[in-house]
This record gives C-alpha cells, structure tokens and sequence, in this order.
C-alpha cells in the first residue's frame, strides 16, 4: 500500500524552520537545513525542488540565499506539502481481484463486480479521511505545537544556529 515518504516527514521540519516563528529564520540555503536534520545536501535539494515547483517556496539571492516560504505558514496546508512532494497518489489501487475468483472460472457474474468494490469503498473512505486532515492542519499549526513543548531557550538557539552558519559563508566569500 502506498505511504506518506520519508521526504515528506524531513520537508515539513525543514519548512518548519522557515515558519516565522520564534525557532525560525525568514530564509535559510539547503544545506544548513540539511544539516540541521541530518540528511544529505543533494537529497534535501530534490524536495526543495519539488516545494518551489509546488510554489510552497521560492529561492532567495545574494550570499544569505536559500529558500523561504512562497507564503504565510497559515497558508500552507499539510495536504499542500504532501501533494508536492509525493505527488497526488491514491492510497489504495484496486486491482479488481474480486472479478478473479477461482469459483468464476473466469467468467465473473454481474452481482460480484456490480459497483464499487466493497474493500475499495473503505479505502476511498479512509483516503478522504486523510486529506480532510491533512488539509485541516497548517505550517502554522505544527510550528505551534512545536513550540508549544519546547522550552523558551529554543529558538534563540536554533536562530543562532542559522546565524552563525550564514556569516560563517558570508566569510568564506570574502576570502
């Protein structure tokens, strides 16, 4: 069965970082995001790739180039950034298995492949379920309930962090 990916999970704590939020910076390059989360430069550029052709990002310039979010993390649904990065897959696939069945002789009555599968009718359901959450939850609110666990030290820790980073290759352009 077809899952969220693992791009999925590292893109939204990389967007997270990009919220605006007191753990936050306006813009940050891949590769401090990249290593921030612990994942390569070039892996963490695909989805960058894939959020800025989503327009759920765009490039910034100059030597504190990176990325920063196309628009207010209120506006960015976790549906969004999900769709962007795994494209828009349907959790089940059915393979129609019920018009198959060994009894038929491979001639299956109307009744058995009348309508919409049953098991397919409860993937359906289960998918909607899914996107109506999925929608229901912003870049906004899981930067909240981030925060709202952390102790008061973080972002100026994690403000800091991207700081130093960034000056460190505002140096290394000097030289």
């Amino acid at each position: 069965m077809a899952h969220i990916s693992t791009g999925v999970e590292y893109g939204l704590h990389c967007l997270l970082y990009l919220a605006e939020t007191p753990a936050g910076v306006k813009e940050a390059s891949v590769r401090d995001l990249a290593e921030m989360q612990g994942v390569s430069t070039d892996y963490l550029a695909k989805l960058f790739t894939k959020l800025a052709k989503a327009e759920l990002v765009v490039a910034t310039e100059g030597v504190r180039g990176g990325f920063a979010l196309a628009r207010p993390a209120k506006d960015i649904t976790v549906a969004q950034v999900v769709e962007a990065i795994d494209g828009d897959k349907a959790l089940f696939d059915c393979r129609e298995v019920r018009s198959r069945c060994a009894v038929f002789n491979d001639q299956a009555p109307d009744w058995a492949t009348r309508g919409v599968c049953s098991i397919h009718a409860v993937m359906q359901a289960a998918e909607s379920a899914l996107q109506e959450e999925l929608q229901r939850h912003t870049l906004a609110d899981l930067a909240h309930r981030t925060l709202a666990k952390a102790p008061a030290s973080y972002g100026r820790h994690v403000v800091k962090w991207f700081a130093e980073r960034s000056a460190g290759r505002r140096g290394e352009d000097r030289g």
